[in-house]
């Protein structure tokens, strides 16, 4: 079931928390050894805070809509007393001694907290393969990759082993996922929701945001998440919106655009359907279509492999073996500490990574890639600017082809990386950026399309996702598991 569904349950005292959170739990131990997607239960936890709610709904005291739903948290969100790995070894016994904002804003709207999710290492990778802890499997064929690196997130919501959860997104890892697992993943106007409690992996880039069922889910999470966090000093203080509120309006009249940089060789002929189908969908409610350009579309997935792992070289610099984390035993010396901490904790891809940052801000570099491509984002964020004068949103592929198959892409980082370039360039330039199924392979994989839109115009991504979805049925679909 839906949030929505479940709340309209709870409220109707058809079924208690207490029970809802048992049966997701009955479930997680049936399905999560065949996909991997929970990293740590808080099962005695979530049945305290089960108990909690049902008490404060039998008092007449319930917080609000979300009150007693069990939701999920991908691990790179701070909980505290409770284990946060980021996906990785370095962390792999880490208990925070704080609750970080998302975790804070969830436990006070009442939810149960099952547990924390699979993830690529520090959030890099596209597949949920770079995970310390193993791959996590996509539950609509348990061959293939649910994609990254919220990869534990998406296919959790996917086959119904939480109700919703949060996951980040810095290069496409909110959005590509839930393209692959066939839900919905929003990633917010850079700002619009708070980083502070999210372990950091590209400060410029990083974003959290809801994955869910449906569009009306994500309208619900948003509307908890969003808003302005003093810990946070790139969080905007600017008014939030009712996302629910628009989500009935109609689409008649407004505007999209299809970059044609989007529809590139290499591209799977179905994705490329399947978009092309739901345009002509929204053509047919009542919204004009045209092609445009993005011309410097092509330079997004250089550019950012020169700015995140620069800026991950420096976040994973406090990963030292000294203050906290995983710490070599028995060093000779203070050099030998840093060195085998660091070279046992961090697996190869964030290795690889921290290589590429530091080479690319060292001395005599900085200028030639650095900088380069800290201009090369600008144009890209102008080329968003520009096409923003004549249309409301941007319609695209979210992910070039289906789920692929584990280990397919594995020895060849290029293809891998390539795997985000729909998705990377609205981190470059700041701007919201939703995913939503619209049609399924001939192998019955999910494909999903991607709606960018203007600096904090989420409401108008849910409204176009929104209307969409009460137009077809893809978002109903269930995985057979």
């Amino acid at each position: 079931m839906t949030l929505q569904e479940l709340s309209q349950k709870l409220a109707r005292k058809e079924i208690s928390s207490m029970e809802l959170t048992q049966n997701y739990f009955k479930r997680i131990q049936s399905l999560n050894p065949k996909i991997n997607c929970y990293l740590t239960l808080c099962e005695e936890t979530a049945l305290k805070q089960a108990q909690a709610s049902d008490q404060r709904r039998a008092e007449g005291k319930t917080i609000g809509l979300l009150d007693g739903i069990p939701i999920a948290l991908k691990d790179i969100f701070i909980t505290e007393d409770i284990r946060t790995t980021c996906g990785s070894k370095i962390l792999e016994n880490y208990i925070p001694p704080y609750e970080g904002s998302t975790a804070l804003a969830f436990k006070n709207a009442g939810t149960v907290l099952l547990g924390k999710l699979n993830m690529d290492e520090f959030a890099m990778g596209s597949s949920n393969e770079f995970s310390a802890f193993g791959p996590v499997r996509n539950p609509w064929n348990l061959d293939c990759i649910p994609g990254g690196s919220s990869g534990g997130s998406a296919a959790a919501v996917a086959a119904d082993l939480c109700a919703a959860t949060m996951g980040t997104d810095t290069g496409g890892s909110i959005r590509q996922p839930a393209s692959l697992c066939g839900v919905v993943g929003l990633k917010p106007t850079y700002g619009r929701v708070t980083r502070s409690g999210l372990i950091a992996f590209a400060s410029s880039l990083d974003q959290a945001g809801p994955m869910t069922k449906d569009i009306t889910d994500c309208a619900m999470l948003m509307n908890l998440v969003a808003g302005y966090d003093p810990k946070d000093s790139t969080s905007l203080n600017v008014p939030v919106p009712d996302y629910t509120a628009s989500l009935n309006k109609s689409v008649k009249g407004m505007r999209i655009g299809i970059p044609k940089e989007y529809f590139i060789d290499g591209i799977d002929t179905q994705v490329a359907t399947s978009v092309r189908n739901a345009a002509k969908k929204f053509e047919e409610l009542g919204a004009t279509v045209e092609e445009i350009s993005l011309p410097n579309t092509k330079y997004a997935v250089p550019a950012y492999y020169i700015i995140a792992p620069a800026e991950a070289s420096a976040n994973l610099a406090r990963f030292d073996g000294v203050r906290f984390g995983y710490r070599t035993p028995d060093p000779k010396d203070l050099l030998e500490l840093y060195e085998k901490s660091r070279g046992h904790g961090f697996g190869a891809e964030v290795t690889m990574r921290i290589v590429i940052g530091t080479f690319v801000l060292s001395t005599g570099y900085y200028d030639s890639y650095y900088i380069k491509a800290q201009k090369v984002r600008t144009l890209i964020k102008n080329d968003f600017l520009n096409a923003f004068k004549n249309f409301d949103a941007i319609l695209t592929p979210t992910s070039p082809t289906p789920a692929f198959k584990l280990g397919e892409k594995t020895d060849d980082p290029l293809k891998m990386y390539l795997s985000d370039i729909f998705t990377i360039p609205a981190n470059l330039a700041g701007l919201p950026g939703l995913s939503l199924p619209c049609g399924f392979s001939k192998e019955g994989l999910p494909i999903g399309m991607q709606l960018i839109g203007k600096h904090l115009e989420e409401s108008t991504l849910l409204q176009l996702g929104f209307t969409y979805e009460q137009a077809t049925e893809w978002h109903k679909k269930r995985p057979a598991l």
